[in-house]
């Protein structure tokens, strides 16, 4: 049996057990905002996705993560496509995501029919890291 639910403050253990890199202070206004879910298995918690709003006016998935023991089960598909679906009956009509150029999530995102816009190399010290690839997607 699957479920995907709103993320919930009882989650915080299994959430920072897959996200480490959501501040602490940024997880209350999450759940409370109804900004992530989380997808369940048999009654156990198995995958999250996080959300915002680039520009205050276009939904952002932010992180789509599945335990690695869960993986290739079609939960992450699950996670974006119900997603996908509350957006759109909020009345939103294009959504965007993202992940680095040397990660594999970009095949994934480009099968549920997102599209390359853009990207970013960040190289101020400390943040640096690999292209940072931008997948856009209408739902209008």
């Amino acid at each position: 049996m699957i479920k995907i639910r709103y993320m919930a403050l009882e989650d915080k253990s299994f959430w920072y057990s897959l996200d480490r890199h959501l501040p602490e202070d940024e997880f209350a206004r999450k759940v409370r905002d109804e900004r992530g879910y989380v997808l369940e298995a048999d009654g156990n918690p198995v995958g999250l996705l996080r959300f915002n709003l680039f520009w205050d006016n276009t939904p952002f998935c932010t992180l789509l993560f599945v335990a690695w023991e869960h993986q290739k089960k079609g939960y992450g598909r699950l996670l974006m496509e119900h997603w996908e679906a509350e957006m759109k009956e909020k009345g939103y009509g294009m959504l965007l995501t993202s992940t680095q150029a040397d990660e594999e999530a970009q095949h994934f995102y480009r099968k549920l029919g997102y599209k390359d816009c853009g990207g970013f190399v960040p190289t101020v010290p400390g943040y640096e890291q690999p292209m940072e690839l931008f997948l856009e997607k209408a739902i209008s």
